[in-house]
């Protein structure tokens, strides 16, 4: 691990390549959460089949295969400090923030591999027609980095509860409802040919970056509590 005269980004990086080794060795996130989206996607692909439904539910079944293969993995990124004890190594040789911005960093690589799965195989497996890809990509991009905010300082709460799965999801469902509802929003535009493209979903945008912001920022001012206590 980098000495504290390191840059900051020298030593988040030093933190994110320690996971990703970690990850390519055990598999454990990546396995849980692509299994998880591919197998939500294949059975409500073959519910749904070719019905050509409402634009507002493909985006809300959209967010909801992402939301639920997200808690099936990205909990992992503090529990597996803890249950391999090295979580005090990481406090004495690490200060909290890069803790928290590479930790923050390996879950946006997840979640990132995460959508470049499910996106492509949910327009094709389901008859949701795409009408505004510019603005789908956009969306992407910001539910990923507004999963990644508050999930990562979620799971550095609930990493020494004996119940850590289930108290994953409850917690972070409260924390992220009003992100999933400007997703489930500005989705339905983007497939729907009366959505306005970007301006038609400003509103939405405007809340996504809002949220992004403010969440990674709270969390970087109280990780250091979260950590150290």
């Amino acid at each position: 691990m980098p000495s504290n005269s390191t840059g900051l980004a020298d030593r988040s990086l030093a933190v994110l390549r320690k996971d990703v080794l970690c990850e390519f060795r055990t598999r454990y996130a990546i396995n849980a959460i692509l299994l998880f989206g591919i197998t939500t996607l294949t059975v409500v692909s073959f519910s749904v089949g070719q019905k050509n439904l409402p634009p507002e539910v493909y985006a809300a079944l959209y967010w909801v295969i992402i939301f639920f293969s997200a808690m099936s993995g990205l909990a992992h990124v503090f529990v597996r400090e803890e249950e391999s004890k090295t979580s005090t190594i990481l406090k004495l040789t690490a200060d909290a923030t890069p803790v928290y911005l590479g930790k923050l960093g390996y879950n946006l690589l997840l979640l990132i591999l995460l959508q470049i799965a499910i996106a492509p195989l949910f327009l094709t497996l389901t008859d949701a027609v795409l009408t505004d890809p510019a603005l789908f990509i956009i969306l992407l991009i910001l539910g990923t980095v507004g999963l990644a905010g508050a999930t990562t300082i979620i799971a550095a709460i609930i990493s020494k509860a004996s119940v850590k799965g289930a108290l994953f999801a409850v917690l972070s469902f409260p924390i992220l409802l009003p992100l999933l509802i400007g997703l489930i929003s500005a989705t339905t535009k983007a497939f729907s040919e009366s959505g306005g493209g970007l301006g038609g979903a400003s509103s939405e945008l405007q809340l996504l970056v809002s949220y992004g912001v403010v969440m990674i920022t709270a969390s970087i001012m109280l990780f250091e509590y979260v950590w150290e206590g």
